[in-house]
């Protein structure tokens, strides 16, 4: 009988020395977060699939629905390794993918439709015994990095300068003459129409994300300009760039590599806000450019 009690403790004992630590003490409990480090993502906008989401709190929820990996582009010097994917999905601009802070790596040219064409403005060019063009130097005239009356941060000199050198690098590259860069300008219009987006106290961060005809949620009406639009979480003005020429719609609206004329003449609006109602986190970028007209 005492042995019996001894092995029945013994067992007991047992189950309470596995059991105690999930039942109370230091433990983390199953509704606690577990997650520790951040991805990239593809942020919720107007053209994605997960644009009825939303999110309720911080950008980051939202845009943490897919993951990408990691992708490496300069802003100094690299322009995209390929188009042919970014164009065959692309749903007339709007929601694209963030990309990382740029890494340098040597230039490369899109090995697509888009090679072809640089390919023939090479031939073209050593037929005539002449180069691809080179690069220009010089600086952008700066932004004024105003905030709006919502408190979204506006467009900054870093953000138009890292604009236009890489928006040049990708035109020589593709052996397209670059633009001046005084022509690289700051446009207040542009600027308005993304702080109207980026006040939307909408949750859904999608909210008021379109072009010409998309209502805010609180119904306040349009203002400012419309253009080629890119964003997300952690976009700066390098990226858009890029992503602006990975898209065969925008890379026609904005790059025109069909263009024949000089250049000297020729202006590119730009501008970026940094934030947006309820709560978007300051790296949350809307940014905006057109070919002419500011």
């Amino acid at each position: 009988m005492l042995k019996r009690s001894l092995a029945v403790g013994a067992v007991f004992g047992s189950v309470l020395a596995l059991t105690l630590p999930f039942v109370g003490g230091a433990g983390p409990s199953l509704a606690q977060s577990a997650v520790a480090q951040g991805t990239d993502a593809l942020p919720v906008a107007a053209s994605s699939t997960y644009a009825s989401s939303g999110r309720v709190g911080d950008t980051s929820a939202a845009a943490a629905i897919v993951t990408i990996g990691a992708s490496t582009t300069s802003a100094a010097s690299t322009v995209p390794a390929s188009s042919s994917s970014s164009s065959a999905k692309d749903v007339e601009h709007l929601a694209q993918k963030p990309v990382p802070k740029p890494q340098p790596k040597s230039v490369s040219v899109p090995g697509t439709s888009t090679s072809s064409s640089t390919s023939a403005r090479q031939a073209a060019h050593t037929a005539a015994g002449t180069s691809c063009p080179a690069n220009v130097g010089g600086s952008t005239a700066g932004a004024p990095g105003r905030t709006s009356s919502g408190g979204v941060g506006g467009t900054t000199s870093a953000d138009l300068a890292a604009f236009a050198k890489t928006f040049n690098a990708i035109r020589v590259a593709n052996c397209l003459d670059p633009i001046p860069l005084r022509n690289i300008r700051y446009d207040s219009c542009l600027e308005a129409r993304l702080f109207w987006i980026a006040e939307d106290p909408s949750p859904d961060v999608t909210s008021a994300w379109g072009h010409n005809g998309t209502k805010r949620s609180d119904g306040v009406p349009a203002v400012g300009c419309d253009g080629n639009l890119a964003g997300g979480s952690g976009n700066t003005g390098s990226t858009v760039a890029t992503k602006w020429w990975n898209s065969a719609a925008h890379q026609k609206s904005l790059y025109r590599p069909s263009y024949s004329g000089s250049t000297s003449g020729v202006v590119i609006c730009f501008a970026m806000v940094h934030g947006g109602l309820p709560n978007d986190g300051y790296s949350f970028t809307r940014a905006a450019a057109r070919w002419g007209g500011c």
